[in-house]
């Protein structure tokens, strides 16, 4: 089992790092010859299935496996791959391979640094130290330093790891989800996040419930919803508070008839939500701080698409750019099950 790769994009891979760790700390890792998979599933929350391009954070890359299409799967803890690539955001290059310490599986991070040197430019400030410093020489001009040069500095990081075998993931799966009602594409998620997150807090400012005695603050949930119609409606309900925030001119992305069964888009719940006219709208209800950490892969920018499934589901395709034109796009997917209350 061999793997090893130069990271061509790492302040993407970082910043993709960061967004996944705040859903999950573990994730399972499937490395092939054609994609490079993070998995989380969390016992309660969103789940989260990227799949990434190669080319898209990688190059050089190299792996070997006696399963097929050269499989490895790995369980990896994503807080410690998130600080070593923030560590290596100035680095020259960073690499990455799978090895042993110890007889401990790591994924091994390898960073280069280069920074200027100077083998004598701190004994030319001592030994002037004494000197006058309103001198006639006090500010004498120097020769430039031909000793000066650049110093590579090397620095390794080791992530443990678990090797998992082929079949103890087998069963893994997608979700399965009903077709959507409604599927827009979504406005800034920077824009989206600062008002989710703005809503939350006044929610859980205004909620408490009564449990033996003390109070504490019931987890808000949002209600997000958009029609057929370039709309998207964001807003949250509680005893003292009823807001909302309502988004117009979005684009409802056309369907490819290619990935409809018989490719009967008439019959479709989407064109049937869009017959019905602009006040006909798909709803969820989300935890407000679960959606909050979603919304934290707006960092990463791309076009993210939500599809709706009326009082069931919420799910996102985060499609980043990638490094190459013409490579494969690299697309993340987050289900959010909606609260039946």
């Amino acid at each position: 089992m061999r793997f090893k790769t130069s990271v061509r994009n790492i302040q993407t891979f970082s910043k993709l790092t960061a967004s996944l760790s705040s859903l999950g700390k573990v994730a399972w890792v499937r490395l092939d010859d054609d994609a490079v998979r993070f998995t989380i599933i969390p016992e309660t929350g969103t789940q989260v299935w990227a799949s990434l391009s190669i080319e898209s954070i990688f190059e050089d890359y190299t792996i070997q496996s006696a399963a097929p299409n050269n499989t490895i799967n790995l369980e990896l803890p994503l807080p410690p791959l998130h600080r070593a690539l923030k560590s290596a955001i100035n680095a020259t290059s960073a690499s990455i391979r799978l090895t042993k310490k110890d007889g401990i599986p790591v994924l091994s991070l390898t960073i280069i640094t280069n920074t200027m040197s100077s083998g004598n430019s701190a004994n030319g400030f001592l030994n002037g130290a004494n000197a006058d410093p309103f001198g006639d020489n006090a500010f004498r001009e120097e020769a430039l330093d031909a000793n000066m040069r650049d110093r590579e500095t090397v620095v390794t990081q080791d992530i443990p790891i678990r090797v998992l075998t082929a079949v103890s993931v087998e069963g893994i799966h997608e979700p399965r989800v009903r077709e959507p009602d409604a599927h827009i594409i979504l406005p800034s998620l920077i824009q989206l996040k600062a008002i989710s997150d703005r809503f939350t807090k006044l929610a859980m400012a205004t909620t408490t419930s009564t449990k033996s005695g003390s109070s504490s603050a019931v987890a808000p949930k949002l209600e997000l919803a958009a029609n057929m119609h370039g709309s998207l409606k964001l807003s949250i309900a509680t005893d003292s508070l009823n807001i909302s925030s309502v988004w117009t001119g979005l684009t409802n992305p056309e369907l490819d008839p290619g990935q409809i069964e018989d490719g009967d888009l008439e019959n479709l719940p989407s064109a049937k939500l869009k017959a019905a006219g602009p006040d006909a709208w798909s709803t969820v209800r989300i935890d407000g701080r679960d959606w909050g950490k979603v919304l934290s892969v707006g960092r990463l920018g791309g076009r993210v698409i939500a599809c709706f499934a009326d009082e069931h589901a919420l799910i996102l395709y985060v499609y980043l750019s990638n490094y190459d034109d013409g490579a494969d796009e690299s697309v993340l997917t987050y289900y959010i099950s909606s609260f039946s209350v």
